[in-house]
């Protein structure tokens, strides 16, 4: 999932910690990374882990993450098994 700060100025290690503590029980983040947007804006890449068994389960993590302050937008860019 492609998360977007709201400001170049934003704090993305403090980002990344609310996005782990906001996540529904049962999933959690694999990995992130950064990649850069533009003038000076980065956008965070996180890797997020969740039950197979779970259905719907990825639109509660997307609201979850957009509820977020700092948080201007977010795109799931790839979804697949392990």
């Amino acid at each position: 999932m492609k998360i977007y700060p709201e400001d170049a100025n934003a704090d993305l290690s403090e980002l990344k910690d609310r996005i782990k503590k906001s996540l529904p029980s049962g999933v959690s983040v694999h990995s992130f990374d950064e990649e850069p947007i533009a003038f000076g804006l980065k956008a965070l890449i996180a890797s997020v882990v969740m039950p197979e068994d779970e259905a719907g389960l990825m639109e509660p993590v997307e609201e979850a993450v957009k509820a977020l302050p700092g948080v201007s937008q977010i795109e799931v860019i790839m979804v697949r098994r392990v």
